[in-house]
């Protein structure tokens, strides 16, 4: 069965640059023109990928992002023209899972819309895989997070690096080694993404327990420290 990419996309030009290599590449295409419309097609038709520009009209992609989130783990690259680091931060912080920016050559995005994709692959991980501390709960099984007895909404990439660093109480990692070991050795972006997660795994984390925390090791990295 094919592959189900949906484009958001208002220019035209680019939307359809990007269905004639994506059928090519063999996935079947859904376009949609402004943002209200590709969040309901995110919602109809499932897809395998979402392509999502952040300058959308009637609803901007930084919104469309944070609204499927609530109901999809669907893998979503971001499109943005300008290239700032804030635009980069902002689509992470909704939950997205890579940005690129315009213009780009179509082979790269065909490479990191295959390597999200591959790291959204069931199997992955390890058969069992849920941890528990102190008024803290990491189920990967199912993508919840529990803190002090209420679930808390968190994106798919943040559990995955929680997780990762829970998982070896105490050891440090390098920026460099979450990327290789989080989001994969074929991840396109900078240690900055990690620093974003972790500012965001923070606010949700600090101050719940004093067994456990999310630590900076300043000049190499970060850890799950444990002392319970």
């Amino acid at each position: 069965m094919k592959k189900k990419a949906l484009v958001i996309e208002d220019d035209n030009n680019i939307a359809e640059l990007l269905r004639l290599y994506l059928e090519k590449d063999g996935f079947d295409v859904s376009l949609a023109a402004d943002g209200g419309k590709g969040l309901q097609a995110a919602l109809d038709i499932s897809p395998d990928i979402v392509l999502l520009d952040i300058m959308l009209p009637t609803m901007d992609g930084w919104q469309v992002c944070r609204e499927i989130r609530h109901e999809s783990k669907v893998p979503i690259i971001m499109l943005t023209a300008k290239g700032e680091t804030y635009d980069k931060i902002s689509g992470l912080e909704m939950g997205a899972d890579d940005y690129m920016t315009k213009p780009f050559e179509v082979k790269e995005l065909l490479a990191r819309i295959h390597a999200v994709m591959r790291r959204s692959e069931p199997g992955e991980m390890p058969a069992e895989h849920k941890l528990t501390f102190d008024k803290l709960v990491i189920n990967l099984d199912s993508y919840e997070l529990t803190v002090d007895g209420k679930r808390v909404d968190t994106p798919p990439k943040e559990m995955e690096l929680l997780y990762h660093l829970a998982a070896s109480p105490n050891r440090v990692y390098t920026r460099n080694q979450l990327l290789d070991e989080v989001w994969g050795f074929d991840y396109f972006g900078d240690s900055r993404t990690v620093d974003v997660h972790i500012k965001r795994l923070r606010e949700k984390l600090e101050g719940v327990s004093d067994k456990w925390s999310l630590k900076t090791v300043w000049g190499v990295g970060y850890k799950f420290e444990y002392n319970g």
